[in-house]
């Protein structure tokens, strides 16, 4: 199957403009926009199954690459929380109309989450949230808590720490990564994204633990939020399954 070329956005609201690489299909309001995961791009297996989708269904999807990522500018390394919140924002404001559906996976989970806040007092304030994963304050929780002391020290003194991934080549997590995410924490304080959240979280998640997005619903307003735990269900929930549940998922939202 062809693959279509991207199309590239400049974001201007940063003082080193960058192109945004996108993709984007018309079709029905509201948009559904697909944020996707730390180190992943727009054409991994749950965008393209919702582009599909869009497609068959007749509606509109927008899915880009935040800056370091797939085929948008920039080096991965170099980038850092508000770099990948000030391309979801600029680009969401741009490019996909009033009241969008944001679908967020892993880290995209919680820049949707940061991105609502943002957007809140504007005619692109989302609609509602779909959480796949949500990796939420994940630089903290999840990244620097898990450190030894020896890893920790790593990163503080040189700048950054290489560490080996499941799904590729060894990666860098800099000090400038942990340090700015910090100041995106949302736990602490309650959360009002301003519309429903819909969580998918599989119990098996060796990245993302369950019991995280479950400290995230604490967190959210009890009358706006839903929850499904998938029993047997990984990180990627990827599988045909999950697939047919993030469609069902994504349905209910933009029906609503």
């Amino acid at each position: 199957m062809n693959q279509p070329n991207p199309h590239f956005f400049i974001n201007s609201s940063i003082s080193a403009e960058r192109r945004i690489a996108f993709l984007p299909r018309e079709g029905q309001s509201p948009t559904v926009v697909w944020l996707g995961g730390f180190r992943s791009d727009m054409r991994a297996t749950k965008a393209e199954a919702l582009d599909r989708w869009a497609e068959k269904a007749g509606h509109a999807f927008l899915r880009f690459d935040y800056s370091g990522h797939g085929e948008s500018d920039g080096q991965f390394e170099d980038g850092t929380i508000s770099d990948w919140l000030s391309d979801a924002v600029e680009i969401i404001l741009a490019k996909a109309g009033p009241a969008p559906v944001l679908v967020g996976s892993s880290m995209g989970g919680w820049i949707s989450l940061l991105a609502a806040q943002v957007l809140a007092e504007t005619p692109s304030a989302p609609s509602a949230l779909v959480l796949i994963a949500p990796a939420v304050d994940f630089t903290d929780k999840l990244m620097w808590a898990s450190m030894n002391a020896e890893n920790r020290r790593e990163i503080t003194e040189n700048g950054k720490l290489m560490v080996p991934s499941a799904y590729g080549e060894p990666y860098a997590i800099t000090r400038a990564l942990i340090e700015d995410g910090t100041r995106h924490n949302l736990f602490g304080a309650p959360i009002t994204p301003g519309c429903p959240v819909h969580i998918l979280q599989g119990m098996q998640d060796p990245d993302v633990p369950w019991q995280h997005a479950m400290e995230l619903v604490e967190h959210l307003p009890g009358d706006a939020t839903t929850v499904t735990l998938i029993k047997d269900g990984d990180h990627r929930l990827s599988r045909s399954q999950d697939i047919d549940l993030l469609i069902a998922t994504v349905e209910r939202a933009v029906a609503r």
